[in-house]
């Protein structure tokens, strides 16, 4: 789920970061957005931002400058509240934000060491073989990869998706740049609208369906617009796929012991996570946490039930086999997965969230939502949210919309979480999934190549706000 490219990033924060959080409890925040702490804010936020995507040049990963922004942003709010005697204000307004993190974080842990768990299993790079084996030509491929990508972002995160599925097309189609290029501007886009529809499918969703303003099961009444999405810029692309055959792939990679086991764990974590929040009302990273306790024993199982294998292997007279000897140096712990999680966009979000929060707190949220949501039609805001997630992180942009805490129809948030989901689609740097695929194909998939593309994508963007308002008119109603 996360991006750092965006060109436009500080230039839309300043317009709709009224991100507030500082609305909840009963906190009344002074009013600074024209006073030096303001002015402070926001600078610094804007050059953190830039050295966030600046990154790639740099060198600076991306966590530094916002994790410092977060820190030097409340530290100049509380210099103001504690000399007016309301330093207690501005803490729990802190704490406030750090507790809407903390779920987020258990909740993207928890995905992430299954997700870690399932390749370390070897199960990417078996699907992966297995479609390589299949000797599909171009234009099936095309539709075999945007398809999986579709439905596989519903659950895992999409620069995974994406990068699997650019390792398919990279490998089979190694020397044909054309096919490369197209399949990849597919993915993105297939990708993209694949993690809209589902609560866990997009850092957009997650924020939604945590914050409560959808319910879980109504996040899937946008799988049609998620679909036509998805499907208009892919027909249209399709007639430029090379009508051609490439060399099917010979080699096999078995899945490891444990494999189907961790799929099985990942769905009833899943399924935990929704029966906590939807009948206990409980957050639903407690039933994430729930799960990982699945995974911990699990893996328990599978290093007691191992140990008692190479027992046997270790008898005089068996000869061990490979299999056997590649077992040994399987690590079945999960805080071996835990430890490989991406700290760097764990913390870059903690940057971005406490940030925002702050500059909230600060009093933007007003300026913000009264531009968006008072001037503007809300139809016409969310469309243009959409179109800015293009530059922008989609993560930042709902936080920002969620903590603005608009009075708008239940249709109107589902418009929105759809807009931001798929709008990172109309460039390559608007997602992660773009991001990811640039840089893997090495200047063959670029942001040129994907900007040709941008009016069919255009057209299934505008196609699937169109199928929202004809197939969810029912929620637009207060």
């Amino acid at each position: 789920m996360l991006r750092t490219w965006q060109l436009l990033t500080a230039i839309s924060l300043l317009l709709d970061s009224g991100l507030g959080l500082a609305t909840e409890g009963q906190l009344t925040p002074l009013d600074l957005t024209h006073h030096w702490v303001g002015y402070g804010a926001i600078s610094i936020f804007f050059l953190a931002y830039v050295l966030a995507m600046l990154e790639e040049s740099t060198m600076l990963r991306k966590s530094k400058p916002m994790v410092l922004a977060a820190s030097l942003i409340w530290a100049l709010i509380a210099v103001v509240y504690v000399k007016g005697g309301m330093g207690e204000k501005s803490g729990q307004a802190f704490r406030s934000a750090l507790e809407g993190y903390a779920e987020l974080f258990l909740f993207i842990l928890v995905s992430m060491t299954y997700l870690n768990a399932m390749e370390q299993r070897g199960l990417f790079a078996h699907l992966r073989v297995w479609l390589l084996s299949k000797g599909f030509g171009y234009r099936k491929l095309f539709w075999v990869t945007g398809i999986l990508c579709f439905f596989m972002s519903s659950v895992l995160n999409n620069l995974t998706t994406a990068l699997l599925m650019g390792a398919v097309v990279l490998a089979m189609a190694r020397d044909h740049r054309r096919f490369i290029t197209i399949a990849c501007v597919n993915i993105v886009v297939a990708t993209n609208a694949g993690g809209s529809f589902s609560p866990f499918g997009d850092i957009t969703t997650l924020f939604v369906w945590q914050k409560g303003v959808v319910p879980f099961a109504h996040f899937f009444t946008l799988f049609i617009p998620a679909v036509v999405n998805f499907l208009i810029p892919a027909i249209l692309m399709h007639f430029w796929v090379p009508d051609e055959h490439p060399q099917p792939a010979s080699e096999t990679v078995p899945l490891r012991r444990g494999a189907i086991g961790i799929i099985v764990l990942f769905f009833l974590t899943i399924a935990t996570a929704v029966c906590f929040e939807n009948f206990l009302e409980l957050p639903p990273a407690a039933g994430m946490l729930a799960g990982l306790s699945y995974l911990s024993f699990y893996f328990y199982y599978l290093y007691s039930s191992r140990n008692s294998h190479l027992d046997i292997a270790k008898q005089p007279d068996h000869k061990v086999t490979a299999a056997e000897s590649a077992e040994q140096h399987n690590i079945f712990d999960v805080f071996h997965n835990v430890s490989r999680l991406e700290w760097d966009t764990l913390l870059f979000f903690y940057g971005v969230m406490v940030s925002v929060a702050g500059l909230s707190f600060i009093g933007y949220l007003t300026l913000a939502s009264h531009a968006l949501y008072t001037d503007l039609d809300p139809t016409t805001a969310n469309v243009l949210i959409g179109i800015v997630s293009a530059f922008i992180d989609n993560g930042t942009i709902m936080y920002a919309v969620l903590t603005m805490a608009p009075n708008i129809s239940e249709g109107q948030w589902l418009l929105v979480t759809l807009t931001a989901g798929v709008g990172g689609s109309l460039m390559a740097i608007g997602s992660a999934a773009g991001v990811g695929l640039l840089g893997q194909t090495k200047g063959i998939y670029t942001f040129i190549s994907h900007l040709k593309w941008m009016p069919v994508i255009a057209l299934g963007y505008a196609a699937s706000i169109l199928a929202h308002f004809l197939i969810n008119s029912r929620f637009f109603t207060p």
